[in-house]
């Protein structure tokens, strides 16, 4: 039966409870609730652990984020809102285009890094993603299946096994509802002046009986793609691919990017070659290109799902559930034409008719003073047109179990079956052998490759596609029971057993494998493990104030070995009001699939180097392309942690609380991604390169090529505090609640060397207030977002702090409806440009978005 209810009052009695989120996903945990409202809601599992109870405040730090709160949001889809948790302290990777991992969305706790967090749902991990191997996908939630996020600021490996080293996110979809609803949405905003735009909408309907319910919907929202032309601080790019030649001396290239005479073979109207000046160049100048006048920045992300909940009461004692989701996650991505040299594979011989230092070429310069010789071409192929890839994601999962009672034990076990397929299509891509022998015979013409017939571009021009797979099926079962009465209570043991296997490929087509093909990135992988797990965890209540939780997980892998996580943590309230928290633990992560088995690969990769770049004579802050290795490593060690947090959650007064948590992780034998524009970072801040990867410079300090990858890089220390207060009152006649939550990384350390806080990409802070006035049918809501300076001794400069703000405006009318109108950056504040980690573009990708202002508007309608 439908319960009738004022939105207005339900929202505010949502706030009361469990704080308001603002648009960076801040949730707070309620301190304190009412005993009839505990006692409605009877015992409940919460994240972190196994075991029911009824604790409002209990021995972890758990964040709540309620569907309310989400809404209030603003944001469209469910990726963008983890990613703006200020526990995702360094920002995390984003749908791009040019990436290998273009559709994916991650979420980084800690500033640990995405294969560091483990996303659930319900209670159940996100299979990993087929297109990284190692990182779980968020582009795949469906946003409007959330009932809540619950948030645990902890390790909990003793609970979940690998991954939860920084923190575990559970996504708790919905359930129980009675009734249906729609909603529809739109979005427009500011920045870029062309694309950027968004839709969503969501659909659920909830029906029930005596002894069954049944649940079901879509959701679906999507977003345009943007390109780096249309940003107002986007400048031109000048990438050595353009359309110019190296000379060779002894078989070692020059890297003097020289032009052709006159101007032949550069400055075509309309297209993105130019002429710029290099005084390494025996002629002074080089043919550049400029790849942001066709290059997207942000890849399109389009996202459809369905989702749908049954149980069944067999009879008093057995329950039967299950729950299905199917969702489609797309994404669009154009990146500038491929770029390719002789370098790599061979040089011009010196009778090529596209040799300038042949006598009978079209570009034959005698100025240059240069022998007949072989020389490498360095050119950007804008005449096969520009490189689209489409992405597309499915996931279905599959979840059946029954819960029920055997004696005083009840007993849960079930199965769990997942399809997770990526394929990826790339267009206009250049198959080398042939370009190679096109250009060395002349039918494909350096001096104006635009007049080259059909069949020359045809026959150098290929379609590449991926098929990625990372597939799971689970077994699990377990059972739950009361050991004896202690002054507190009973003490409950959970023990519990899992079996999951996990099939992975990443395959490439066959002429990329090869290496065949110019302008694309990655090489295939595949592999497969079986996980056998069991764990308990058991509550003793000593006293009426005072409870300790002890858990353990042995998890057995196929491929690497096995590993025991244990956990403690305690609770004592001294006060009604005051909780007293904290825990030790230890965790792992298990060494990826992806990373055990990849090929070696190749990479034009986008950096920034100031000795490079004035090496080409250019300026030092400029940004161009190198040769970049990337190489897996199957020696790869699992790595450990050890885990400590002491908290207090304190409510001096009915219309204040407050909670503060101090956290403390030690990681060792680390496993981590070094790009290349890491690699160059690290040499420049002093920082040790992991052994077999770093960058190989010529004598006059310009890259050669990188060589980039995973590795076990030491130990890593790191330690912060999180705050989290909220005041609720009256105010003119209406409800009035204002939360505040800081995040504040103390230190981050890689073996025992210099703190890396408030380098560049990683802020010491990220803080939210946010504040929300109800008044009769009416709300208002105010968040202020803030990400914290980072300073730079060397490499990148410094980035200033970085404040926004949103507001949002909701009716609710007397039919049911809603209408939200909203604005999430009001004052249209610009990332920090060139200023902190901006690596391959403009601003740091991960922290910061380049959106401007985000106008929405939102109907609700329930029935």
């Amino acid at each position: 039966m439908k319960m009738k209810r004022n939105p207005i009052t339900n929202a505010v009695q949502k706030a009361l409870f469990t704080g308001f989120i603002a648009s960076s996903a801040f949730g707070t945990v309620a301190l304190a609730q009412d005993e009839d409202a505990v006692e409605e809601q009877g015992k409940i599992t919460v994240t972190g652990s196994r075991i029911k109870r009824s604790d409002v405040e209990g021995a972890l730090p758990i964040t709540v984020i309620t569907r309310e709160q989400i809404e209030l949001s603003g944001e469209s889809n469910a990726a963008d809102f983890i990613r703006n948790l200020t526990f995702n302290s360094a920002g995390s990777f984003r749908p791009q285009s040019g990436s290998s991992a273009q559709g994916e969305a991650t979420v980084s706790l800690r500033g640990l890094g995405s294969s560091r967090t483990l996303v659930l749902i319900d209670n159940r991990r996100l299979p990993k993603s087929p297109a990284t191997g190692s990182s779980q996908n968020l582009s795949t939630l469906p946003m409007g299946a959330i009932e809540r996020i619950e948030v645990l600021t902890d390790g909990a490996s003793a609970v979940y096994g690998s991954d939860a080293i920084g923190g575990v996110i559970n996504i708790i979809t919905r359930s129980d509802y009675q009734g249906a609803e729609l909603m529809l949405g739109a979005a427009d905003v500011s920045i870029p002046s062309n694309g950027g735009e968004r839709e969503e909408g969501s659909v659920v309907f909830g029906a029930s009986s005596d002894r069954s319910s049944l649940l079901a919907g879509v959701s679906w929202n999507d977003r345009e793609i943007v390109f780096a032309r249309d940003f107002p601080w986007v400048n031109p790019g000048a990438s050595v691919y353009g359309n110019s030649f190296t000379t060779i001396t002894d078989g070692f290239d020059n890297f003097d990017w020289t032009s052709y005479a006159n101007g032949v073979g550069c400055d075509f109207p309309g297209t993105g070659f130019y002429t710029v000046p290099n005084s390494n160049s025996p002629n002074g100048t080089r043919c550049a290109y400029d790849f942001t006048l066709v290059s997207a920045d942000e890849a399109s992300t389009e996202n459809k799902s369905f989702y749908a909940k049954a149980t069944h009461e067999i009879n008093d004692n057995w329950e039967l559930w299950s729950n299905a989701t199917f969702s489609q996650a797309e994404s669009f991505g154009r990146y500038a034409p491929v770029p390719d040299s002789s370098y790599f594979s061979v040089p011009l011989t010196s009778s090529s008719p596209n040799n300038p230092t042949n006598p009978a070429s079209p570009l034959y310069d005698p100025s240059l003073g240069l022998d007949p010789q072989s020389v490498n071409w360095w050119h950007r192929f804008d005449a096969l047109g520009n490189r689209d890839g489409t992405v597309t994601t499915q996931q279905l999962d599959f979840l059946i179990g029954t819960t029920g009672q055997i004696g005083n034990a009840e007993v849960e076990f079930g199965l769990r079956h997942t399809d997770n397929r990526t394929s990826d299509v790339g267009n206009n891509y250049l198959l080398r052998s042939a370009a190679a022998a096109l250009i060395e015979d002349g039918s494909y013409n350096l001096a104006d490759p635009y007049s080259s017939p059909d069949n020359v571009l045809n026959a150098m021009k290929i379609t590449i596609f991926r098929n990625s797979k990372y597939d799971q099926d689970e077994l699990f079962g377990s059972v739950a029971f009361d050991l004896f009465d202690m002054d507190g209570g009973p003490a409950s043991m959970y023990v519990g057993a899992e079996y999951r296997q996990e099939k992975y490929s990443d395959q490439y087509d066959p002429q990329s494998e090869a290496g065949q093909v110019g302008g694309s990135a990655g090489n295939s992988a595949a592999g497969d493990r079986d996980v056998t797990s069991v764990f308990f965890e058991a509550l003793f209540p000593v006293l009426d104030n005072l409870e300790f939780n002890l858990a353990g997980r042995y998890d057995d892998y196929s491929d690497f070995g096995d590993n025991f996580s244990p956990k403690l943590s305690a609770r004592w309230q001294p006060l009604d009001n005051l909780t007293v928290r904290g825990s030790y633990g230890q965790g792992f992560r298990a060494p990826t699939l992806d990373i055990l088995t990849q090929k070696p690969s190749f990479s034009a990769t986008s950096v920034r180097d100031p000795q490079s770049c004035v090496a080409q004579g250019q300026d030092p802050g400029c940004s161009l392309q190198i040769n970049d290795n990337i190489v897996a490593n199957p020696s790869l060690q699992p790595e450990d942690s050890d885990q400590f947090s002491l908290g207090v959650a304190y409510e001096p007064v009915d219309w204040f609380n407050f909670t503060v948590d101090y956290w403390d992780i030690e990681i060792t034998n680390r496993i981590r991604s070094f790009g290349a524009q890491t690699l160059i970072n690290n040499e420049g801040n002093g920082v040790s390169n992991p052994p077999g990867l770093g960058c190989t410079r010529t004598p006059t300090g310009a890259i050669q090529f990188c060589t980039s990858g995973f590795g076990n890089d030491g130990t890593v220390d790191t330690s912060g505090v999180d705050l989290n207060a909220r005041f609720t009152y009256e105010l003119f006649g209406g409800n009035m609640s204002s939360s505040f939550q800081l995040a504040h990384m103390l230190d981050y350390t890689i073996d025992g060397g210099s703190d890396l806080t408030k380098s560049p990409g990683l802020p010491e802070q990220r803080a939210v207030l946010s504040n929300q006035y109800s008044y009769g049918d009416w709300s208002l809501a105010y968040n202020i977002n803030y990400i914290g300076d980072q300073d730079a001794d060397s490499v990148d400069s410094s980035a200033p702090s970085w404040t926004t703000h949103d507001v949002q405006l909701n009716y609710h009318a007397p039919w049911d409806g809603r209408f939200t109108v909203g604005v999430r950056n009001a004052g249209e504040k610009f990332p920090p440009i060139n200023r902190g980690a901006v690596g391959s573009r403009d601003y740091d990708f991960n922290l910061y978005d380049g959106f401007g202002r985000v106008t929405y508007f939102r109907y609700t309608q329930t029935f």
